[in-house]
């Protein structure tokens, strides 16, 4: 029987290699799995707070300021002011969405590669198991709040 040592190593493994290939995958165009997260996030959801981003991705603040000040220096995304002064909004730029294709393109062909090394079955378990433990997790940390 798995203890709990071994299953968290080995989820952290698991995380470890997928953002290695993430990276890879990403690498020719100058971004990191990090960026790439913020990018889908603001390309699937609109413009969002720097909180919001913060939220929704479980990531601290001083991480996603780095972030978003690299995606700003290299014209991936711009701060719109909200109607309180502190509170700026993250938004796509044009030069992002006209290269988010080719992100995006590449990125779904290295998630191809390593899932079809996985049969379908499996592919299903994993993520119904996954997906179960995430919303534990977040009700858990909703009901701590």
């Amino acid at each position: 029987m798995i203890n709990d040592h071994n299953l968290f190593h080995s989820i952290q493994q698991l995380s470890r290699q997928l953002t290695k290939h993430l990276n890879e995958a990403l690498g020719p165009f100058g971004l990191y799995s990090s960026q790439w997260s913020v990018l889908f996030t603001l390309k699937t959801n609109g413009s969002l707070t720097q909180k919001e981003l913060c939220d929704y991705l479980s990531v601290e603040a001083p991480p996603m300021t780095r972030t978003i000040q690299r995606l700003l220096k290299q014209g991936f995304v711009e701060q719109i002011p909200g109607k309180d002064k502190r509170t700026k909004f993250i938004k796509l730029t044009d030069k992002s969405l006209q290269e988010y294709t080719n992100w995006e393109t590449a990125v779904f062909q290295m998630k191809r590669e390593l899932v079809s090394r996985f049969p379908k079955q499996s592919q299903d378990q994993l993520y119904t198991l996954l997906s179960e433990w995430l919303l534990h997790l977040q009700t858990a940390a909703t009901e701590e709040t």
